[in-house]
Protein backbone atom coordinates (compact mmCIF):
# COMPACT_ATOMS: atom_id res chain seq x y z
CA UNK A 1 0.00 0.00 0.00
CA UNK A 2 1.27 3.41 -0.74
CA UNK A 3 2.30 6.07 1.97
CA UNK A 4 -0.09 9.05 1.94
CA UNK A 5 2.33 11.03 3.01
CA UNK A 6 5.84 10.52 4.02
CA UNK A 7 8.26 13.15 5.44
CA UNK A 8 11.76 13.48 6.24
CA UNK A 9 14.36 16.05 6.51
CA UNK A 10 18.48 15.86 5.97
CA UNK A 11 19.18 18.78 8.64
CA UNK A 12 17.40 21.16 10.52
CA UNK A 13 17.11 23.82 8.27
CA UNK A 14 16.20 21.41 5.15
CA UNK A 15 13.00 21.85 3.73
CA UNK A 16 10.63 18.79 4.64
CA UNK A 17 10.55 16.53 2.09
CA UNK A 18 6.62 14.83 1.52
CA UNK A 19 5.54 12.79 -0.98
CA UNK A 20 2.03 13.56 -1.95
CA UNK A 21 -0.58 10.66 -3.57
CA UNK A 22 -3.11 12.28 -6.07
CA UNK A 23 -5.54 10.19 -7.85
CA UNK A 24 -7.25 10.62 -11.32
CA UNK A 25 -9.12 9.51 -13.71
CA UNK A 26 -8.37 9.62 -17.69
CA UNK A 27 -9.07 13.16 -18.76
CA UNK A 28 -7.12 16.90 -18.04
CA UNK A 29 -7.01 17.17 -14.60
CA UNK A 30 -3.70 15.44 -14.00
CA UNK A 31 -2.51 17.74 -16.56
CA UNK A 32 -4.10 20.62 -14.70
CA UNK A 33 -2.26 19.66 -12.01
CA UNK A 34 1.08 19.56 -13.70
CA UNK A 35 0.77 22.42 -15.06
CA UNK A 36 -0.36 24.89 -12.22
CA UNK A 37 -0.57 23.07 -9.05
CA UNK A 38 2.81 20.50 -9.09
CA UNK A 39 5.44 23.37 -9.37
CA UNK A 40 3.76 25.20 -6.18
CA UNK A 41 4.03 21.91 -4.37
CA UNK A 42 7.50 21.58 -5.46
CA UNK A 43 8.75 25.04 -4.27
CA UNK A 44 7.25 24.32 -0.71
CA UNK A 45 9.37 20.67 -0.20
CA UNK A 46 6.99 17.88 -1.60
CA UNK A 47 7.40 15.43 -4.42
CA UNK A 48 4.01 14.39 -6.32
CA UNK A 49 2.75 10.63 -7.46
CA UNK A 50 0.24 10.65 -10.15
CA UNK A 51 -1.78 7.56 -9.65
CA UNK A 52 -4.19 6.76 -12.61
CA UNK A 53 -7.54 4.89 -11.75
CA UNK A 54 -9.77 3.90 -14.24
CA UNK A 55 -13.29 4.44 -12.60
CA UNK A 56 -13.92 7.21 -10.05
CA UNK A 57 -14.73 4.35 -7.53
CA UNK A 58 -11.74 3.07 -7.48
CA UNK A 59 -9.87 6.80 -6.51
CA UNK A 60 -12.71 6.95 -3.97
CA UNK A 61 -11.73 3.85 -2.22
CA UNK A 62 -7.86 4.47 -2.37
CA UNK A 63 -8.78 8.40 -0.95
CA UNK A 64 -10.84 6.41 2.02
CA UNK A 65 -8.18 3.41 2.64
CA UNK A 66 -5.41 5.97 2.74
CA UNK A 67 -3.59 4.97 -0.36
CA UNK A 68 -3.46 8.38 -1.94
CA UNK A 69 -4.40 11.82 -0.09
CA UNK A 70 -6.80 13.19 -2.67
CA UNK A 71 -8.51 12.46 -5.62
CA UNK A 72 -9.54 15.04 -8.51
CA UNK A 73 -12.39 13.71 -10.64
CA UNK A 74 -15.89 14.07 -9.02
CA UNK A 75 -18.58 16.74 -8.66
CA UNK A 76 -20.85 16.86 -5.68
CA UNK A 77 -23.43 14.78 -6.85
CA UNK A 78 -21.88 12.32 -7.62
CA UNK A 79 -20.02 12.52 -4.34
CA UNK A 80 -23.02 12.44 -2.13
CA UNK A 81 -23.95 9.28 -3.65
CA UNK A 82 -20.93 7.84 -3.46
CA UNK A 83 -20.31 8.64 0.08
CA UNK A 84 -24.45 7.45 0.97
CA UNK A 85 -24.14 4.23 -1.20
CA UNK A 86 -20.63 3.70 1.19
CA UNK A 87 -20.80 4.87 4.26
CA UNK A 88 -17.76 6.96 3.93
CA UNK A 89 -17.09 10.26 4.83
CA UNK A 90 -15.11 11.98 1.37
CA UNK A 91 -15.44 15.65 1.50
CA UNK A 92 -14.49 18.44 -1.76
CA UNK A 93 -12.06 21.13 -0.97
CA UNK A 94 -11.42 22.89 -3.77
CA UNK A 95 -13.01 23.34 -7.42
CA UNK A 96 -11.36 22.34 -10.37
CA UNK A 97 -11.68 23.91 -14.36
CA UNK A 98 -13.77 21.06 -15.46
CA UNK A 99 -14.76 20.45 -19.46
CA UNK A 100 -18.60 19.94 -20.05
CA UNK A 101 -20.48 17.19 -20.93
CA UNK A 102 -21.21 17.08 -25.17
CA UNK A 103 -23.38 15.39 -27.67
CA UNK A 104 -20.85 14.50 -30.06
CA UNK A 105 -21.39 12.65 -33.78
CA UNK A 106 -19.07 10.99 -36.53
CA UNK A 107 -22.31 10.33 -38.60
CA UNK A 108 -23.85 13.79 -38.58
CA UNK A 109 -22.65 17.13 -39.20
CA UNK A 110 -25.57 18.29 -37.36
CA UNK A 111 -28.41 18.41 -35.08
CA UNK A 112 -30.92 18.48 -37.53
CA UNK A 113 -30.36 14.84 -39.01
CA UNK A 114 -32.18 13.61 -35.88
CA UNK A 115 -34.91 11.07 -37.28
CA UNK A 116 -37.33 7.95 -36.02
CA UNK A 117 -34.88 6.05 -34.20
CA UNK A 118 -31.89 7.81 -34.56
CA UNK A 119 -29.46 6.39 -31.47
CA UNK A 120 -28.25 8.24 -28.71
CA UNK A 121 -25.84 7.13 -26.29
CA UNK A 122 -25.99 8.01 -22.62
CA UNK A 123 -24.32 7.37 -19.23
CA UNK A 124 -25.93 4.63 -17.47
CA UNK A 125 -25.13 5.54 -14.37
CA UNK A 126 -27.66 7.98 -12.86
CA UNK A 127 -25.70 10.99 -12.01
CA UNK A 128 -24.49 11.52 -15.43
CA UNK A 129 -27.43 10.12 -17.10
CA UNK A 130 -29.32 13.20 -15.62
CA UNK A 131 -26.86 15.58 -16.88
CA UNK A 132 -26.98 13.83 -20.52
CA UNK A 133 -30.86 13.96 -20.62
CA UNK A 134 -30.79 17.87 -19.71
CA UNK A 135 -28.91 18.22 -23.35
CA UNK A 136 -31.36 16.37 -24.65
CA UNK A 137 -33.84 18.05 -23.07
CA UNK A 138 -32.67 21.29 -23.89
CA UNK A 139 -32.04 21.00 -27.27
CA UNK A 140 -35.88 19.66 -27.67
CA UNK A 141 -35.10 16.22 -28.75
CA UNK A 142 -36.74 14.69 -25.00
CA UNK A 143 -38.86 16.04 -22.09
CA UNK A 144 -37.89 14.77 -18.51
CA UNK A 145 -40.06 14.39 -15.60
CA UNK A 146 -38.75 16.83 -12.88
CA UNK A 147 -36.58 14.68 -10.69
CA UNK A 148 -35.10 16.51 -7.43
CA UNK A 149 -32.94 13.51 -6.58
CA UNK A 150 -30.40 12.85 -10.00
CA UNK A 151 -29.68 9.25 -8.50
CA UNK A 152 -32.93 8.16 -8.78
CA UNK A 153 -33.44 9.16 -12.38
CA UNK A 154 -33.52 6.12 -15.03
CA UNK A 155 -34.56 6.70 -18.73
CA UNK A 156 -38.23 5.66 -18.02
CA UNK A 157 -37.86 9.28 -16.61
CA UNK A 158 -37.99 10.48 -20.05
CA UNK A 159 -41.87 11.65 -20.67
CA UNK A 160 -42.24 12.34 -24.13
CA UNK A 161 -39.75 12.08 -26.81
CA UNK A 162 -41.10 14.15 -30.36
CA UNK A 163 -37.62 13.27 -32.42
CA UNK A 164 -38.24 9.40 -31.72
CA UNK A 165 -34.77 8.77 -30.79
CA UNK A 166 -33.69 5.17 -29.48
CA UNK A 167 -31.75 6.17 -26.03
CA UNK A 168 -28.58 4.00 -25.60
CA UNK A 169 -27.04 3.26 -22.12
CA UNK A 170 -23.66 2.23 -21.53
CA UNK A 171 -20.98 3.02 -19.06
CA UNK A 172 -19.15 6.32 -19.64
CA UNK A 173 -15.93 5.37 -20.22
CA UNK A 174 -17.33 3.55 -23.79
CA UNK A 175 -19.42 6.51 -24.75
CA UNK A 176 -16.07 7.54 -27.38
CA UNK A 177 -15.62 4.28 -28.94
CA UNK A 178 -19.54 3.86 -29.22
CA UNK A 179 -19.17 6.69 -31.58
CA UNK A 180 -19.01 3.91 -34.53
CA UNK A 181 -21.78 2.26 -33.43
CA UNK A 182 -24.53 5.17 -33.00
CA UNK A 183 -25.80 7.94 -34.39
CA UNK A 184 -24.55 10.41 -31.48
CA UNK A 185 -22.87 10.27 -27.77
CA UNK A 186 -23.48 11.95 -24.86
CA UNK A 187 -19.71 12.12 -23.55
CA UNK A 188 -18.50 13.42 -20.21
CA UNK A 189 -15.80 16.06 -21.29
CA UNK A 190 -12.71 14.44 -19.11
CA UNK A 191 -13.30 10.65 -21.50
CA UNK A 192 -14.06 13.45 -24.97
CA UNK A 193 -10.93 14.83 -24.48
CA UNK A 194 -8.67 11.57 -23.54
CA UNK A 195 -10.11 9.92 -26.80
CA UNK A 196 -8.77 13.20 -28.66
CA UNK A 197 -12.10 15.07 -29.17
CA UNK A 198 -12.09 18.61 -29.26
CA UNK A 199 -14.74 20.92 -26.92
CA UNK A 200 -15.54 22.69 -30.43
CA UNK A 201 -16.36 20.05 -31.82
CA UNK A 202 -19.73 19.10 -29.72
CA UNK A 203 -22.89 19.68 -31.52
CA UNK A 204 -24.27 20.89 -27.73
CA UNK A 205 -22.64 20.97 -24.48
CA UNK A 206 -24.23 21.32 -21.15
CA UNK A 207 -25.31 24.27 -19.24
CA UNK A 208 -22.63 23.45 -16.08
CA UNK A 209 -23.73 24.62 -13.28
CA UNK A 210 -21.64 24.66 -9.82
CA UNK A 211 -22.68 21.13 -8.53
CA UNK A 212 -21.35 19.81 -11.73
CA UNK A 213 -17.76 21.30 -11.19
CA UNK A 214 -15.21 18.94 -10.74
CA UNK A 215 -13.29 18.87 -7.05
CA UNK A 216 -10.67 17.27 -5.23
CA UNK A 217 -11.74 15.17 -2.70
CA UNK A 218 -9.93 13.73 0.44
CA UNK A 219 -11.17 12.00 3.52
CA UNK A 220 -12.75 14.16 6.42
CA UNK A 221 -9.99 13.46 8.94
CA UNK A 222 -7.30 15.43 6.47
CA UNK A 223 -9.15 18.33 5.45
CA UNK A 224 -6.99 20.42 7.46
CA UNK A 225 -3.67 18.98 6.85
CA UNK A 226 -0.89 20.51 6.01
CA UNK A 227 -0.23 18.88 2.91
CA UNK A 228 -4.23 19.88 1.91
CA UNK A 229 -4.22 23.19 2.68
CA UNK A 230 -1.33 23.91 0.51
CA UNK A 231 -2.89 21.73 -2.40
CA UNK A 232 -5.98 24.34 -1.96
CA UNK A 233 -4.03 27.18 -1.55
CA UNK A 234 -1.89 26.72 -4.68
CA UNK A 235 -5.51 25.87 -7.12
CA UNK A 236 -6.53 29.06 -5.72
CA UNK A 237 -3.69 30.87 -6.85
CA UNK A 238 -3.05 33.55 -9.26
CA UNK A 239 -0.24 31.29 -10.75
CA UNK A 240 -2.87 28.42 -11.22
CA UNK A 241 -5.26 30.97 -12.60
CA UNK A 242 -2.36 32.70 -15.38
CA UNK A 243 -1.50 28.77 -16.05
CA UNK A 244 -5.47 28.31 -17.23
CA UNK A 245 -6.42 30.75 -18.65
CA UNK A 246 -2.76 31.23 -20.38
CA UNK A 247 -4.09 28.19 -22.46
CA UNK A 248 -6.06 28.06 -25.06
CA UNK A 249 -6.61 24.03 -24.53
CA UNK A 250 -8.67 25.38 -21.38
CA UNK A 251 -10.97 27.29 -23.67
CA UNK A 252 -14.97 26.41 -23.19
CA UNK A 253 -13.95 24.68 -19.52
CA UNK A 254 -16.67 25.66 -16.64
CA UNK A 255 -14.12 27.28 -14.28
CA UNK A 256 -13.91 27.07 -10.93
CA UNK A 257 -16.38 29.69 -8.87
CA UNK A 258 -12.73 31.13 -7.13
CA UNK A 259 -11.65 32.13 -10.57
CA UNK A 260 -14.40 35.53 -10.52
CA UNK A 261 -13.29 36.73 -7.59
Amino acid sequence: MSVQVAQAADSPAAKPQQTIHIGFVPGPYADEFRQGVEPQLVRKGYTVRYVEFITGLEANQAVYSGEIAADVMQRSVYLKSYNDRNRTDLVPVVQVPTPPMGLYSTKHRTLADVKHGTTVAVPNDPVNLERALKILQNIGWIRIRPNPNPVDLTEHDVIANPAGIRIVPLESAQAPRALEDVDYAAIQGNFAIASGHKLSDALALEQMTSPYVNQVVVKAANRNSRAITDIVTAYQSQEFRNAILGNRFYDGFRMPDYFNR
